[in-house]
């Protein structure tokens, strides 16, 4: 975001304009004028006077100094605001706030106090005897409620840090270069796991774009360079965020009231404190680039060279431990709470002084890069070769032997000197060049320097050219599986598949979309979450939620009355994706439909759950069990109204993410529920424990649950499905919890979750209940049914990161052997492979002469067993067969090769 150019007028007032923070940075370093657009002028001078006010003459009071520039970036602000204010405002202020921005730059600073202070100082620059200053209320109140000096700021903050954001990609491509960083970490991002943030994805494309071609990178340890993606990220982020801010503060209008309270130390405490991320994300970006700045250092071969190069480095680079007391005064300056615009004052100075260490490493880089003879650098000006002759003096190189940029980083460097460096030549002997060049390019940094648009526009160009490969994207919230992953997923979807058959479920699918009226007023408050597709025909259609309302639709559909089935499929979310949230994932469900004996299938379907999560071999979990007549047996007896049950149900299924004072206040505030209320509901949710434990304390007599139909029922059908699990053995996995709600409305008894208590952070990974009516809603013939959903996907995080931790080796295929033919001979190899295949052995085969790399084949994919076949072994007509894992050969003719291996694969 480069400020207009030099000698331009920034125009306020105009129909559809508006003031950008590059013009406010502009007017502060004095290469824009400001004007007011007439049409304003004259506006204002139809508005009504208001009483003045008679302040006294003394001067302001807690006056602060501002510099120059800060000061005319204010007055900027101010006058904007006072053109665009529905205050009552004589038009002689506005034009005596542009006469003062055009004053000439000698006056070093304005005294910016009070509003009548920074009033008095305008009219003594201007040398106008204009006597007694007599204010309206409501123009007085526009100095007061404008924040001018902060907004001021963060508009240069903005325009600085914006540029900066940009710049710092195209610096880091180049140290990586310069230090032969290892960058294949950037490949991590954005892989499809989707929880990468799309900042660090979109970084991490960007620095592979420039990096692209180079033959230096991926030969050292990456160190501080494996970082760039989440630190450049979280600065992109900050200084997204202060932009948004900004914009929306320069240009919103002043509303005056005359209850105005003057003073507006709220706002200003609002904007030091969208700038502290700012300052924490530069110093993560300070910290990163002085550690790659000395891996590029450390990369110079020439001790002596090095030696001096680190020398000039520290003496006139800021250092990192003054850079650390910088940062720790602007968070005790923004802790004290005395002067927020102070916070942001030294925020800029704060990247300033990034701007000098940034320009640092881009120095360190290219002189690197500049004094490395092993590097090809072609020059743009090919004016003293023709024809590809070699211009006189010039030595001929062998190109072969030299390292070549990436095609982006290449061009930056050659734009770089170009514009800076080619008037100071490095060599090993001009190491005082680093100093000229790091002062260069911290100017060069500066938007006020028009060439950094040029700099801008080409990395621009550069990253979404279409001539090199920019990787493309998934959506967020979905992800790719790659082979060890897929392993992973077909292991236990065999587990789960062996499991619901052994209950006697058979399999159902349906299609990924509904009817939208179908999945409409099924779920909730998270019916908003449902996907909606565009119309392809007359027909409204929606991604399915889940699989258990698709379930009843068939149900009903088929005039199907009873029914035990299992289904593995996809279902979709329009959810906000965060670490273990999807917006495309697998379900597994188990659901019996029909009439039963009470507790009969919620016994059988919880049972299924832990015999599931038991195979799996996940770790410790809990399954949390409540009842849906309980729930609103309890919400009866708190006086909450009927017709809020279930909207008051979904705020309690947020107690397990957020703690029950927030839980309240959303009750209370949103759900208008009295506090009394509230505080009664917070007492019962509180009860969870070994389910015959709190059942007994439930029942006692004095209860009030006993007075309460409802609750009476679910209480008994607790005590029969609590004897059940415990005759069956796994009541120990189950806990009583009465603030256990599960926010789907069609839920109507038992209902339950399961949560996993390892270290690995995923949530609850399965979950179900009775669901009565759901078929009823579709048909009018009421059919009962109970079910549980698995989270698979989070099980295969959990499963994955246990592979992790027992650091073993997940074969991703299933080859038993592989046929390493010492050759190219394609017919030889499909001679022996076939007959595998043939034998019903799982095989594949290899053309190359190295014997080595068939090894090597089979010990990364895990293959057990070899057959080498050479020229010696097919003369003979003996094969080797190797076991990989011991080591060991032993020579069988060709015509028993597949009779021994069946036999060693005991293959009846």
């Amino acid at each position: 975001m480069a400020s207009p150019p030099p000698n331009s007028s920034v125009s306020v007032g105009g129909k559809g304009s508006s003031l950008s923070p590059a013009a406010v940075y502009a007017v502060s370093q004095g290469l824009a004028s400001v004007t007011i657009d007439p049409a304003a002028l004259e506006k204002l001078s139809l508005t009504k006077r208001t009483s003045p006010l008679n302040p006294k003459r003394d001067g302001p009071s807690n006056s602060r100094l501002l510099t120059l520039e800060e000061s005319r970036a204010a007055l900027a602000v101010l006058l904007n605001k006072f053109v665009l204010s529905d205050a009552a405002v004589r038009p002689s202020i506005p034009s005596l706030i542009a006469d003062t921005l055009a004053l000439p730059s000698g006056h070093e600073s304005v005294d910016f106090g009070s509003a009548l202070g920074f009033l008095n100082s305008i009219f003594q620059l201007n040398s106008r005897n204009v006597g007694e200053i007599e204010l309206g209320r409501e123009e007085a109140g526009v100095f007061e409620i404008s924040c001018a000096a902060s907004v001021g700021v963060c508009a240069m903050l903005d325009c600085c840090s914006s540029a900066l954001a940009k710049v710092a990609d195209a610096v880091a491509a180049l140290s990586c270069e310069a230090a032969r960083a290892d960058v294949s970490a950037f490949d991590l991002f954005g892989s499809g796991d989707g929880f990468s943030i799309k900042d660090e994805t979109d970084v991490a494309s960007d620095m592979k774009v420039l990096l692209f071609g180079s033959k230096l990178v991926g030969q050292n340890e990456s160190g501080s360079f494996n970082e760039i993606p989440t630190v450049n990220a979280s600065f992109r982020e900050a200084v997204r965020t202060l932009h948004g801010r900004t914009r929306v503060e320069l240009n919103s209008t002043v509303k005056f009231k005359k209850s105005m309270v003057f003073g507006n130390h709220g706002k200003e405490k609002v904007f030091a404190g969208s700038v502290l991320p700012l300052a924490m994300s530069m110093q993560s970006m300070i910290e990163s680039s002085l550690g790659r700045l000395k891996s590029t250092i450390n990369m110079i071969s020439d001790n002596s060279l090095r030696s001096r190069v680190a020398e000039a480095f520290e003496k006139a680079c800021p250092s990192l431990d003054g850079m650390r007391d910088q940062f720790q005064s602007i968070t005790e300056k923004a802790a004290s709470k005395i002067d927020y615009f102070l916070t942001l004052h030294y925020v800029y100075e704060y990247l300033v002084k990034f701007r000098e260490v940034l320009a640092w490493e881009a120095a360190v880089a290219l002189f690197a890069i500049e004094i490395d003879d092993s590097i090809e650098k072609p020059q743009v000006d090919q004016a003293s070769k023709v024809n590809g002759d070699v211009a006189k003096g010039e030595k001929k190189t062998d190109k072969k032997k030299k390292k070549t940029l990436g095609k982006g980083t290449s061009s930056i460097r050659q734009l770089l000197r170009d514009s800076i460096l080619c008037k100071s030549e490095p060599s090993s002997e001009n190491v005082a060049v680093l100093v000229e060049w790091a002062c260069d390019l911290a100017k060069y940094f500066d938007p006020k320097d028009t060439r950094i648009d040029y700099l801008l526009t080409k990395v621009k160009e550069i990253v979404e050219s279409n001539e090199v490969r920019r990787l493309p994207k998934i959506p967020k919230g979905t992800r790719d599986f790659g082979k060890e992953q897929m392993a992973i997923r077909e292991r236990a979807f065999s587990i789960i598949t062996g499991v619901f058959k052994m209950h006697g479920a058979v399999a159902l699918d349906t299609p990924v979309f509904e009817l939208r009226e179908t999945l409409m007023g099924k779920y909730g408050e998270d019916s908003k979450l449902i996907y909606d597709l565009a119309d392809q025909g007359g027909e409204l259609c929606s991604l399915r939620y889940d699989l258990t309302v698709p379930f009843a639709r068939y149900l009903a559909m088929n005039n199907i009355s009873a029914l035990k089935r299992y289904q593995i499929a996809k279902v979709y979310r329009r959810d906000n994706p965060s670490k273990g949230r999807y917006r495309e994932f697998y379900q597994c469900d188990f659901d019996i439909a029909g009439h039963y004996e009470t507790m009969e299938p919620d016994f059988e379907v919880i049972k299924v759950l832990t015999e599931l999560l038991d195979q799996l071999d996940i770790g410790g979990y809990e399954i949390k069990l409540n009842h849906r007549k309980l729930l609103d047996g309890m919400l009866e007896i708190c006086g909450v109204p009927s017709e809020k049950f279930r909207t008051v149900c979904s705020s309690i299924d947020k107690l397990d993410k957020q703690p029950f004072e927030q839980i309240k206040k959303e009750l209370v505030e949103e759900k208008g529920l009295p506090v009394e209320t509230a505080d009664k509901i917070g007492a019962f949710v509180k009860k969870r424990g070994p389910p015959l434990e709190i059942l007994s304390e439930l029942q006692k007599q004095g209860s009030q649950f006993l007075e309460n139909a409802g609750s009476v029922l679910a209480l008994n059908d607790l005590e029969i499905l609590f004897k059940a699990l415990e005759k069956a053995k796994c009541l120990d996995r189950v806990v009583f919890d009465l603030s256990l709600a599960r926010g789907l409305d069609y839920y109507t008894g038992v209902i339950y979750e399961a949560v996993f208590k390892g270290s690995t952070q995923v949530g609850s990974i399965a979950a179900g209940g009775r669901y009565d009516n759901l078929v009823g809603m579709f048909s009018g013939k009421q059919v009962p049914a109970v079910g549980v959903s698995l989270g698979i996907e989070r099980v295969f995080t959990i499963m994955e990161q246990l592979e992790k931790d027992r650091n073993q080796v997940i074969r991703a295929t299933e080859t038993q052997v592989l046929v390493a033919i010492l050759g190219k001979d394609l017919t030889l190899a499909a001679e022996i492979v076939g007959e595998l295949w043939d034998a019903k052995i799982k095989a594949e085969f290899g053309l190359t002469k190295r014997v080595m790399n068939h090894i090597n084949r089979a010990k990364q994919s895990g293959i057990p067993w070899m057959v080498i076949v050479g020229e010696s072994e097919v003369s003979s007509g003996v094969f080797k067969l190797k076991n990989i894992e011991a080591n060991q050969e032993v020579e069988i003719p060709k015509e028993k090769i597949v009779e021994e291996i069946r036999k060693r694969l005991d293959i009846i």
